[in-house]
Parts: C-alpha cells; sequence; structure tokens
C-alpha cells in the first residue's frame, strides 16, 4: 500500500508540472482523485474545472493526455463542472498549442514518433478495414447531423449567415470553379462518400463521373441515389481503391480522403493522381492539415475514430504533390469554415441525441459528443485547418489569375441551391 501510495504521489506531482507548465492563459480547476483540488493558470480569461474520478488517471494523463482525456470522458471517469466539454477543450487546446511540451514528455512523444510509421501503414486490405471503422456504421447516425445530401467534410461559409445545407451546397460549387468542369469531361472522384460531390457534377455541370470508395454502405448508397435521381447514365461509383483505377480523366476532384492515406501513401497518392489524369487535365485536393511543421494524428482519434488517419502539414503535402511532377497551380487555406461546420454538426447531433442512444449507447453518445467538440476546438484554437490544392501537368491549364472562381462562384451557388431543392422536391 505504500509504495503504491507513493506511485500515486509521483505521478500527481508530474500531472501537476505538467499543468504548470501548460496553462498560461485563463485558470483550469483540477479535483484530483484523492479530492484535493489544485489551479492552474493566472486566470483574467476562460476558466474550466475538471474532476478525475480514478486514482490511474494521472499517470494516464501524462502518458498520453488525449487518450486518457478522452476515454475518461467516454468511462465517466472523467467529468467536467456543469458537463462544459467545450469550455476544457478550448481552454486546453489553446494552451497546449502556445506552450507546447514541457521536457519530460519529449521522450514520450520520442516513442510515438518511432511507432507512426507502423501506424500509417495502410495497404489496401488495412485501408478498407479502416474505412468500415468509421463510414460503415449505421446510416441512421449520419442522418442525424449532416445535411440532406450527407455532406461530411468542410462546409464553405461563403456568408456567416449561411445554413449547413447552403454551406456545403457552397462548398460544392467552390470546387467546381476550382475544377472548371465542362459538359462531358470523365471525372473521377476518390473517396466519393455517399456520392453527393459526383452527383452534383454530372446533374449540374453535365460531366461523366466514376466514383471510388472502400466503404461498402457509401458505395451502396451512392449509386441508389444516381438510380433514384436517374443520373446513373453519368454517374457510377464503383467499390475500389483509388491505386487500383485505370484509364484517364479530365478532372480528380478528391475531398476529404487524403487524410486516410498515412504519410507513407502520399507519393502513391499523387503518383495515381499524376498516371490516371490526362495531360491537360486539372485536379483539386481538399483535406484537413495542421499548420505544425509535420502532420500527425490524436491517438484517441485514431483509436476511436479514423484509425489510420494522419493530419498532414500543407509544406510536405506540396512536398509530395511535387514529387509526382505536377504542377501546384492554386493553393487556398479554409481556416474556420470546418470549426463552423462542426458547431452545426455538434447542434444537431445534440438535438437527436435520444435517437442515437436508441442506436447505439450512452458511451457512444459520450464518445461522439466528444469527437465533434474536441475537433471543433481544435480548428477554433488549435493547429487544425482545410486546405484545397489545385494541380495540373501543365503550367496554363488554368486561366493565369483566379478571377473565374469569384466571377462565377455567386451564380452557381444560386443555381445549384435552387437545383438541389428541385431534385429534394422530386424525390
Amino acid at each position: 500500500d505504500g509504495r503504491k501510495k507513493t506511485r500515486c504521489s509521483m505521478w500527481t506531482k508530474a500531472l501537476d508540472g505538467l499543468l504548470t507548465h501548460l496553462f498560461k492563459r485563463g485558470r483550469l480547476r483540477v479535483t484530483y482523485p484523492d479530492g484535493e483540488t489544485r489551479s492552474y493558470g493566472p486566470g483574467g480569461g476562460p476558466e474550466a474545472a475538471v474532476t478525475l474520478h480514478d486514482p490511474a488517471l494521472p499517470r494516464r494523463i501524462v502518458i498520453s493526455p488525449d487518450m486518457a482525456i478522452g476515454e475518461g470522458y467516454m468511462d465517466g471517469t472523467v467529468t467536467f463542472e456543469a458537463d462544459d466539454v467545450y469550455g476544457f477543450l478550448s481552454l486546453a487546446i489553446m494552451n497546449i498549442a502556445a506552450q507546447g511540451q514541457p521536457w519530460f514528455r519529449r521522450p514520450l512523444e520520442g516513442v510515438r514518433r518511432l511507432t507512426r510509421r507502423l501506424d500509417q501503414f495502410n495497404p489496401v486490405t488495412r485501408s478498407r478495414s479502416n474505412v468500415a471503422h468509421h463510414y460503415d456504421l449505421s446510416g441512421e447516425l449520419y442522418d442525424l447531423f449532416l445535411d440532406e445530401d450527407r455532406q461530411y467534410s468542410c462546409a464553405y461559409f461563403a456568408r456567416p449567415d449561411m445554413t449547413l445545407e447552403e454551406a456545403q451546397t457552397a462548398k460544392k460549387a467552390h470546387i467546381a470553379r476550382k475544377l472548371l468542369v465542362e459538359p462531358g469531361m470523365r471525372v473521377l472522384d476518390i473517396g466519393c462518400g455517399w456520392g453527393g460531390m459526383g452527383l452534383t457534377l454530372a446533374r449540374d455541370f453535365g460531366a461523366d463521373v466514376t466514383g471510388v470508395t472502400l466503404s461498402r454502405e457509401q458505395h451502396a448508397m451512392a449509386n441508389a441515389r444516381a438510380e433514384k435521381a436517374g443520373l446513373t447514365d453519368k454517374a457510377r461509383f464503383e467499390l475500389m481503391d483509388y491505386r487500383d483505377v485505370a484509364g484517364k480523366f479530365d478532372r480528380i476532384v478528391s475531398v476529404g480522403m487524403f487524410e486516410h492515406v498515412g504519410r507513407s501513401g502520399f507519393d502513391a497518392f499523387f503518383a495515381t493522381l499524376q498516371r490516371v489524369l490526362r495531360p491537360d487535365g486539372v485536379a483539386l485536393v481538399h483535406a484537413i492539415g495542421t499548420k505544425a511543421p509535420r502532420g500527425g494524428s490524436d491517438p484517441w482519434i485514431r483509436k476511436y475514430i479514423f484509425p489510420g488517419g494522419y493530419l498532414p502539414s500543407l509544406s510536405e503535402t506540396i512536398a509530395a504533390a511535387e514529387r509526382s511532377g505536377m504542377w501546384v497551380t492554386d493553393v487556398e487555406v479554409l481556416r474556420l469554415h470546418y470549426a463552423e461546420t462542426l458547431r452545426h454538426w455538434s447542434e444537431r447531433f445534440a438535438q437527436e441525441r435520444e435517437t442515437a442512444l436508441k442506436l447505439y449507447d450512452e458511451r457512444f453518445c459520450r464518445m461522439w459528443e466528444f469527437y465533434l467538440a474536441a475537433c471543433e476546438m481544435a480548428f477554433r484554437n488549435g493547429r487544425l485547418m482545410v486546405f484545397q490544392i489545385q494541380l495540373a501537368k501543365r503550367r496554363d491549364s488554368v486561366p493565369l489569375t483566379r478571377d473565374y472562381i469569384a466571377e462565377t462562384e455567386a451564380g452557381q451557388i444560386a443555381g445549384n441551391m435552387s437545383s438541389d431543392t428541385d431534385t429534394r422536391r422530386a424525390s
């Protein structure tokens, strides 16, 4: 018992040192498992309070804060005052982003870096398993919080008062303008999701779309949507890995898929784009990234939400694109658009929580709430953002200035919104 108390005291002191190092803004109050409450930070800003109910938590938090807090919230061994998970995560993430890790956690971070290559190894069989873990959940779950088109990626808030549906329509229009899609063009949609982007390009732009996904649920729904919309002659969706795609395409789009490639797969991804893109073709990659010098992934997110996921830095992504021999013809960074998207998703999930509880259980609901909250706060106060990279084989495949996007975008957004409404009415 004495040795156990000594170990607990050692880890409590280590956690105390970690929190003292991190919290330089606002104030965090921590109630430890023995009932003692300590405060960290100078105050004069945002405040949050957390209670640790399990004596093992100080050790677990020091070793892996993300995992320990996430699992503790799921299991109820970590509770926040007024159940304010947003307040805690906002305060924690802003301080972590500003301070970085203390010296005594650097060896642990080194071990994580050594195992990262194995975590990022994504052959086809593992990629299929990783995709199924997240995207083959009950379709009813996604209906609870996504827009009607099931766009499960960052929306584009051209105006701050946009609804989620309007912002997702604007996102598709924004991407379509960058791709310069014309009727009859062959378009490849890598990571096509439930088909929304591909169906929009086929219906509104007259493109001939081939979408690929590794999710059986998404594959089935995308083709069913194409059939219902009478677009099977213009939009088809295949259950296959993007590396197995054959043929040539005028345009390539990939929205929210690059995050699943893993750093070891960067070169294969851009080599595939280079191989299947026609000489005068244009591609666009829309992905979550980080402004850190090197990408990574949160261990809790990787375990429970997106196994095999890796959020790249813009610099390492551009370097991989350049190694493929393609031109990077445009880069746009969307900083807070995903934070707003996640806010809408969280609000919708909260409104439908009782339905989610019937689909799964309390632990799953808490997991999903923590996921949405943590991601939103990472975009608001951490290092995350979304980038859109436009690529081409030839330097003159797109206009010399970006004016072509803005000049037509407003009209296209209005036209697409009207078209989406008409399609929903017809359905």
